[in-house]
């Protein structure tokens, strides 16, 4: 379960961005993706990265779970650690830190981030947004 704020009030977009960080933390690559609509964009982390070379977004339910296979999926475990969250419209910006157990072995990566989901009308997220630095992220050995 992702560590969270004591104020997490209910909210369209924070509650799906509770929905997804429970989902990923399980491993749930089923329950991840369909919290998705359609045509939505996941930015992981925004511009141009080794998991985006052309920086324009993973776009479309294909794309965004070829994203998970390749990036959150192989991972021995993804935790969550959210210190603030802030909503306003349809949108929520989190700001925490992502701690990944790369596999094999590889130890622990530890990204501070603000991540921000904006949902439809229905509750589904049609953009997720990470704004991290790569040059930033901090490693631990295990």
């Amino acid at each position: 379960m992702p560590i969270l704020p004591n104020d997490f009030d209910a909210h369209p977009a924070r509650d799906a961005s509770l929905r997804s960080m429970e989902a990923v933390e399980a491993g749930d690559k089923s329950a991840w993706l369909a919290l998705f609509s359609d045509d939505a964009v996941v930015e992981d982390p925004i511009g141009i990265s080794p998991m985006d070379p052309i920086g324009d977004g993973h776009r479309g339910r294909a794309a965004i779970e070829a994203f998970y296979d390749s990036v959150v999926g192989p991972n021995e475990s993804v935790r969550f650690s959210i210190e603030r969250s802030h909503a306003a419209g349809n949108e929520c910006a989190n700001v925490g830190t992502i701690s990944t157990t790369l596999p094999d072995g590889g130890g622990v990566v530890h990204t501070d981030l603000v991540i921000t989901y904006r949902v439809n009308d229905n509750g589904l997220v049609t953009s997720l947004r990470a704004y991290w630095e790569m040059e930033k992220l901090r490693f631990e050995s295990v």
